[in-house]
């Protein structure tokens, strides 16, 4: 029975964490490298006090558990959802909001622009070594919190909340300026519209705003990687602190 506690937090991470928690993955893999992964860390964790499973406190230290590791991996999904909701206003902004295709993080449809970033960034994170740096943070995190019925706290739940909302506002600002530019060029084309009512708007307009927010997505990739890592720097230094690491 030693072994259920750590356990119960790696499974909950994985389940949570980018990557491991697509659709695509099926459960019986998850649950298999959990196993393995516990199987590997019992020897050098740290003594805890044996607690009956089925018991009222075995319940709260269970909760406890899965609170850590589904924390874990839910901060770093915040990252992703940003460049997806950057992505969508892109893809709107473009005129491909029409074109979407199944996301295998979450099953629901968006648009191919917002899904080219996604797996761009994921591409990123696998070459930065970001599970495996994930995983050592929660194997270390059994020294900072112990297994037992303390966990994440009021306090660190509100710190994420607060940390929430400034990463979907640098996932807007990533594509600020292909959206105004974007917006100028549509402007145009109503002013050129007015002057010229016989004009047909919708087999010029498309064309012009397709190529150009192509043209644009294509130069402000670098940067919007930059600004990816750079999120992801912050994502690592949260979860440390959630985990008292």
């Amino acid at each position: 029975m030693s072994f259920i506690w750590p356990l119960i937090r790696i499974s909950a991470m994985l389940v949570a964490v980018p990557l491991f928690s697509l659709r695509a993955v099926p459960a019986r893999v998850r649950l298999i490298l959990s196993l393995a992964i516990t199987l590997v860390i019992i020897p050098v964790l740290p003594s805890y006090p044996m607690v009956e499973m089925f018991s009222y406190q075995g319940f709260l230290v269970a909760v406890a558990q899965v609170m850590i590791g589904l924390t874990s991996g839910f901060i770093l999904q915040l990252v992703f959802s940003a460049l997806l909701f950057a992505g969508q206003g892109v893809a709107l902004s473009m005129g491909l909001g029409f074109a979407a295709m199944v996301d295998p993080q979450n099953g629901q449809q968006v648009p191919v622009i917002a899904q080219f970033y996604v797996m761009t960034s994921t591409l990123i994170f696998l070459s930065l070594d970001g599970h495996l740096l994930l995983i050592q943070m929660l194997l270390d995190s059994f020294t900072s919190l112990p297994i037992g019925i303390d966990g994440i706290t009021k306090t660190d739940i509100w710190t994420i909340l607060t940390w929430s909302s400034r990463m979907f506002a640098g996932g807007l600002l990533l594509t600020m300026p292909i959206i105004v530019s974007l917006l100028l060029v549509n402007i145009s084309l109503g002013v050129a519209t007015r002057a010229a009512p016989q004009l047909n708007i919708f087999s010029v307009g498309f064309p012009v705003t397709l190529m150009l927010g192509m043209l644009l997505v294509w130069l402000t990739l670098p940067d919007v990687l930059d600004q990816f890592t750079s999120s992801l720097t912050e994502t690592y230094e949260l979860v440390g602190k959630v985990l008292k690491l």
